[in-house]
């Protein structure tokens, strides 16, 4: 698991050789690293600790030091302290997105505008709801509070590797607790940055704390630890099942943000030349890699033909190449094993009766390196079909059928999934009713903008609790009634 040097011409090597533990940058326990693999070259550029369970109980024992004091500390103060950890990521941007563009291999565009963005964002908006939040009030003869759990314990994909932290450590320190994190091991690079911005700022020692390695080393320590009070995990499904399993031998609080497979509906009264594309890059975003990505597009029969046409035309006109191109809109997977996966998922597909509308398992003619995967449209997929309810998690657009809208409804929840959903009408009105018969937790009504304040969260096996916003920053506390 030593690395050799990168190669010249795209950057330097980050070879990290310490986590970060009690406020200060200290060896692992592990004497072993992880590769960490640029998917668009397919050459290693970096690598962190391979950590070890003596490691999560070093920072699980720190963060419990921490905790008084932190949680003591008024909420303005803790606020303040995540103000300055989005003001050194912002001014870090650039860096922070290109670095991401090549550990993910998300096109760097992109990466600008939601990897580091929202992560941004997320600090800001977690600073401003946790410095306004009433943590306590009065009802009868009692005294509610809502107070911190105490240690946190977060365990976050490679898809977001930036983001997908501020949305657990920023609401969880606001709250007032502490944090252990296990970040991916395939995309960690940019958490390291995070860790070196959080000790920039002064956050007292024991605070945060950043563990690397694997999941069934260190992501079974944190989950079972008796001193880690919640478990906030985000991932696929199955994974999800086990930390809560591990958890449940000591009855700790566990939150879930897990698979989906996200229909878009597109009522019959819907104009396809203006919901297809979009549709078509709701699914490819971030190469396909989005727990929510709207990934199966649900349709009137009678416009398959009208809809198949645009969604082959928007596929056909993605470009895919190089992350590091501010031009490209699709770039590779993030590894050999994923992009060999989503292929296997498309020739399954095919075997099983679907179409091919364009794209296909064949590598793409011009990508000799790297781990691409070529923007694909499947129709004629239904539910007997793997593709149809299962993860895909690449550029894989299917296309499902219906004849009236209680069947688009029913297709919509045919799914073991209910992270998030679409439509599309002509009539608000009639989008909204059918918005409201989809069980799954956030659903756009023609086009709906992102709101970083809005809950998010799933139905089903996509999990439970909630991220982001006044949600975001409850899911983080525990209710005390003192009776007066």
């Amino acid at each position: 698991m030593t690395t050799p040097t990168p190669p010249s011409g795209r950057g330097n090597g980050m070879h990290h050789r310490h986590i970060y533990l009690d406020g200060a940058w200290t060896a692992s326990t592990s004497d072993t690293f992880i590769d960490v693999v640029e998917p668009a070259t397919e050459q290693v550029i970096g690598s962190v600790p391979s950590g070890t369970p003596q490691d999560v109980d070093a920072a699980v024992r720190a963060a419990r030091r921490a905790f008084p004091g932190w949680a003591d500390t008024p909420a303005e103060r803790r606020c303040a302290y995540l103000r300055e950890v989005a003001d050194a990521l912002e001014r870090r941007g650039p860096h922070l997105a290109e670095l991401i563009a090549r550990e993910v291999g998300t096109p760097v565009g992109f990466a600008r505008i939601a990897q580091v963005g929202l992560a941004v964002l997320a600090f800001r908006t977690a600073a401003e709801v946790g410095a306004s939040y009433p943590y306590e009030h009065s009802q009868a003869n009692s005294l509610v509070l809502r107070e911190p759990f105490g240690v946190v314990g977060a365990i976050t994909p490679w898809n977001y590797p930036l983001y997908q932290v501020a949305a657990k450590a920023a609401y969880a320190l606001a709250a007032g607790n502490t944090v252990v994190l296990k970040p991916s091991e395939v995309a960690p690079l940019s958490v390291w940055e995070l860790a070196a911005v959080m000790d920039e700022v002064g956050l007292p020692a024991g605070v945060f704390n950043l563990v690397g390695g694997v999941g069934p080393v260190v992501g079974e320590a944190l989950a079972a630890h008796p001193d880690v009070d919640f478990v906030s995990f985000t991932g696929s499904t199955e994974v999800g099942k086990k930390v809560s399993r591990t958890a449940a031998d000591t009855v700790k609080r566990v939150g879930l943000e897990l698979g989906g497979k996200s229909p878009t509906v597109l009522l019959p009264d819907a104009d396809p030349a203006d919901v297809v594309p979009r549709a078509v890059a709701a699914a490819f975003l971030n190469n396909g890699q989005t727990c929510c990505a709207l990934t199966r597009l649900v349709v009137p029969r009678d416009r398959k033909e009208e809809v198949e046409q645009l969604a082959a035309k928007a596929a056909g006109a993605t470009r895919v190449g190089d992350p590091l191109n501010p031009a490209t809109q699709l770039g590779p997977l993030v590894s050999a094993a994923q992009r060999d996966r989503v292929r296997r998922h498309v020739q399954q597909a095919q075997e099983q009766g679907a179409t091919l509308v364009t794209g296909g398992a064949e590598p793409p003619e011009d990508q000799p390196c790297g781990y691409y995967v070529r923007p694909t449209v499947l129709s004629d997929v239904t539910t007997a079909m793997d593709v149809q309810h299962e993860e895909v998690f690449g550029p894989v657009l299917v296309i499902e059928c219906y004849d009236d809208e209680d069947e688009a409804v029913e297709l919509a929840n045919a799914t073991p999934y209910g992270l998030a959903a679409a439509v599309w009408s002509a009539d608000r009105d009639r989008a909204l009713a059918v918005a409201r018969r989809i069980r799954a937790g956030q659903v756009e009504v023609n086009g709906g903008g992102f709101n970083p304040r809005a809950p998010f969260g799933g139905y089903k096996q996509s999990g439970n609790g909630r991220e982001h916003g006044l949600f975001g920053l409850e899911e983080f506390l525990e209710v005390k009634s003192v009776q007066l």
